[in-house]
Formats: C-alpha cells, sequence, structure tokens
C-alpha cells in the first residue's frame, strides 16, 4: 500500500457517522484503595474552552483557457476563458491565543478561498470570524472575533520539547465537535516532507484525523506546543504518525501579521544542503546534523556577518539544527530584522556568530524578465504550491502570454517546479519554446513562452 502524506484539509460535511453511547462517568471509580487515579481531565477543563471549531463556506472559481481552436469557429466575440463556480464548505479547528482580543490560530489551508467564516465556541456559541491575514507557506492564519467571555490557551517554550514528553491533541475531527487524543512526541525538526515550504514540524503519535487541522497540540500543563497540520495516511485516515506546526514558529508569525499585516520573511543570504555522514567524515566531524554552506550571497545578512562557504550551521540561537531545511524554516519565520545567534564549525573549530537577518523580497518584474523575456511585468514569490504569479503588469510580455495574478507555475515542461530556485534552474540556457505548466484555481493548463 502507497504511504501518503495528508494535510489535514477540513472535513468534508455531510459525511454519515454513527455514534456509540458514552460511558456514564458516574459509573466510573475516581480512586483505587483510597489513592485519586490519574487523569487528564482537571487540566482539559481549562484547556477545551481555548480550542473552537472553525466552519467555512464559499465559492471555488476556476477559470480555464479556452482553446484559440474555439475562437476561429466561433468568432472574435467567443469567450477567452470558460468559468466555473463551485460552492464548498469545511470543517476545521482553531485555538484562542488572547481572549481580549479575539485572536484565533488556525491553519491556512483552513480557511483559503473562503468567503464565510464561522468560529464555535464550547459553549454552543456560532461567532463571526474576520481573517486578519494568513501565511501559506507556513500553513498558518490568524483570525478574530468579538465575543466576551473567552478563554485563551497559555503558549510553552516549544524549543524545550524533548522527544518522549507527551503530548495532548486537541480539535473537531471529521466534525464530531470536540476530541482529545494523547500521545508523545515522537520526532522533532521534521522536515523535507513535501507537505509545506517551510517544514519543521513536531511528530506525534497522539491521533489526529482530518477536521483536526488548526487545533492545539499541548503538553501535560494544557500549554500549547504546536498547531496540528498533517497526517500521514497510507488509507486516509490515523495511522500514529502526525505533524504539528511549533508553538514558537506559529507566535513568530503571527506577531508579524499583527505588527505589520503581514509575514516579513527573514532572510540570511545562503545557499547549501543538509549535512551528510559523507560531508561529515570528510570534514573530520563527529556529528552529522546542519546545513552546509555551498554560497553565500554578496551584501547578504550572512555576508556581513562573516560566514563563508564551507561552514557548517549547526545551531540557532543555542538550538541544535538537523538539517538545511530546518534552518531554512527556522530564520524564515523569525522574521526580517530579527537577531540570531547561529552556531557554525569551520576548520573543525565551534563558534558563534551573530546576525541581523535581512528582508526576504519577491522577485518583481525586472527579476522575472530576467528569467524568461516572456515573464518581463509578472511578480513572482514562492509559495507552498509552487511559483506564484503575484502581479501582471497590463500589456506587459507576460499579460501577452496568458498569465493571470493568482497563478501558480507548478512545472517547466515535464519537470516539476516547487520554488523560484527551481524555476530559475529550469530556465537557465533554455532556448526556443517553453511549456508553463500552470495551477490556476485548482486546474491546471499549459502556456507557451517563446
Amino acid at each position: 500500500m502507497k504511504t501518503k502524506l495528508t494535510v489535514l484539509s477540513a472535513a468534508v460535511l455531510g459525511a454519515a457517522l454513527t455514534l456509540t453511547p458514552a460511558i456514564s462517568q458516574a459509573s466510573m471509580p475516581q480512586s483505587v484503595d483510597g489513592q485519586e487515579m490519574p487523569s487528564l481531565a482537571p487540566m482539559l477543563q481549562k484547556v477545551t474552552p481555548a480550542v473552537v471549531s472553525v466552519n467555512v463556506s464559499g465559492v471555488q472559481v476556476s477559470k480555464q483557457r479556452v482553446p484559440d481552436v474555439f475562437r476561429y469557429f466561433f468568432g472574435p466575440n467567443a469567450p477567452q476563458e470558460q468559468v466555473q463556480k463551485r460552492p464548498f464548505r469545511g470543517l476545521g479547528s482553531g485555538v484562542i491565543i488572547d481572549a481580549k482580543k479575539g485572536y484565533i490560530v488556525t491553519n491556512h489551508h483552513v480557511i483559503d478561498n473562503a468567503d464565510d467564516i464561522t468560529v464555535g465556541l464550547t459553549d454552543g456559541r456560532e461567532v463571526p470570524a474576520k481573517l486578519i491575514g494568513s501565511d501559506s507557506e507556513a500553513d498558518i492564519a490568524l483570525l478574530q472575533i468579538k465575543a466576551k467571555n473567552l478563554s485563551q490557551i497559555q503558549q510553552s517554550n516549544s524549543d524545550n520539547l524533548r522527544v518522549g514528553d507527551f503530548a495532548v491533541a486537541i480539535g473537531n475531527p471529521f466534525g464530531l465537535g470536540q476530541t482529545v487524543t494523547s500521545g508523545i512526541v515522537s520526532a522533532l525538526g521534521r522536515s523535507g516532507l513535501g507537505i509545506e515550504m517551510l517544514e519543521n514540524f513536531i511528530q506525534t503519535d497522539a491521533a489526529i484525523n482530518s477536521g483536526n487541522s488548526g487545533g492545539a497540540l499541548v503538553n501535560l500543563r494544557g500549554q500549547l506546543i504546536g498547531i496540528n497540520t498533517a497526517i500521514v495516511a497510507p488509507s486516509g485516515g490515523n495511522v500514529g504518525i502526525g505533524f504539528a506546526i511549533p508553538a514558537n514558529m506559529v507566535h513568530n508569525l503571527v506577531t508579524q501579521i499583527i505588527e505589520h499585516g503581514e509575514v516579513r520573511r527573514g532572510i540570511l543570504g545562503v545557499t547549501g544542503r543538509t549535512l551528510t555522514s559523507e560531508l561529515a567524515k570528510g570534514f573530520g566531524l563527529d556529528s552529522q546534523h546542519g546545513g552546509f554552506v555551498n554560497e553565500v550571497q554578496p551584501d547578504s545578512a550572512a555576508d556581513k556577518a562573516g560566514i563563508k562557504a564551507g561552514d557548517i550551521i549547526v545551531s540557532v540561537n543555542g538550538r541544535k539544527i538537523k538539517s538545511f531545511t530546518e534552518l531554512a524554516a527556522k530564520v524564515s519565520t523569525l522574521g526580517a530584522g530579527a537577531k540570531v545567534e547561529l552556531g557554525i564549525i569551520r576548520d573543525g573549530k565551534t563558534k558563534n556568530v551573530n546576525v541581523t537577518l535581512g528582508e526576504a523580497k519577491q522577485v518583481q518584474e525586472k527579476g522575472a524578465g530576467e528569467l524568461h523575456p516572456m515573464l518581463q511585468g509578472a511578480a513572482l514569490k514562492d509559495t507552498r504550491k509552487g511559483v506564484e504569479i503575484t502581479e501582471v503588469a497590463s500589456g506587459s510580455p507576460a499579460d501577452a502570454a496568458g498569465l493571470q495574478k493568482g497563478d501558480v507555475i507548478v512545472g517547466i515542461n515535464r519537470n516539476s517546479i516547487r520554488n523560484l530556485k527551481q524555476l530559475r534552474k529550469a530556465l537557465k540556457n533554455k532556448e526556443g519554446q517553453v511549456a508553463l505548466k500552470i495551477d490556476r484555481e485548482g486546474n491546471h493548463l499549459f502556456l507557451i513562452l517563446r
């Protein structure tokens, strides 16, 4: 059976479910031989009011370019594209992080394309929610509601998590209503899964299912340690491998959204790869964890801090990293202007370097034109799906090529594309026609660049 990685998309409404009667609490013993039985109930009584259901609805608009042959038959007044509208509804989960201001954290994919968002509280109230901002690359969104008598969750320092720590997942799986499951932290710093652009996941065996997206992963103190996001689902259900975005990463992103209305991505200015056993052996290192620096971009934050090609970055702010992907996720979510202490190994010696992160900019019109002449006039940026077209100047070559704002480039000819780096590589030294594979609101089409 093929293993499948699944982002916890909002549970589709209308599923047929059969529920078994709950055992009466009165029939359960509270103590044995005078000793109180261990229970998570006291902690959950305080925490569960801060975990909410998120109900979304909207209309998904799909557009498909009409082939030239149809315009030939039907004349110049024939429509240039076919538009289809499909209503949708879905369910997810969320966590109240500020009761006074009504702030709620959930996943970006839960509210993506939603026209209406309603939050269901544990006391039965249903309150309309406003989207404050989101980050598709890290899959985090911030909502706000206006309601009194809210409860908020306390955040932990997720950098202090250890493999083996107990974890409790709270959410709204399959639209059943609030559900609690428990397990342990199975792994930390999981990356390279292809779920998000920025991956630094907590892995847990606490049961997580569709609809748990945006729900809370807490420790035994009831403190938030992560936001549940994805599962490995060979058969579409839970098999004990779930992933959550660390609370510290969530906090950094939400703080930027509140202060700036958007995420201002931090950038170090290096390219590299995860340290391998072969590289470690070649450098005479005992450790096989870290990010190997292949290149340092001129005038970047790393260049100004004195980082050099061949350095091995092994820690961020005193916390060890396992991979270059984990390094990228941590740096990106800390935000532009953040001051970071990096632990590096150079010539077999360990030293600390202080860096002030720069700001990652999307590729604007001039930069896009340098990738290919027919991309002139387009603004591009990385997303978890591929390279998104964020702007298209009217009358530009990109406009003439048929590119539209919101298009996502997911392939070049027969090669898949996930980011700008891969797009640059794929277009380098390309001559003649190039076929761009575009994701346009869920539909795939090809545009030819000449």
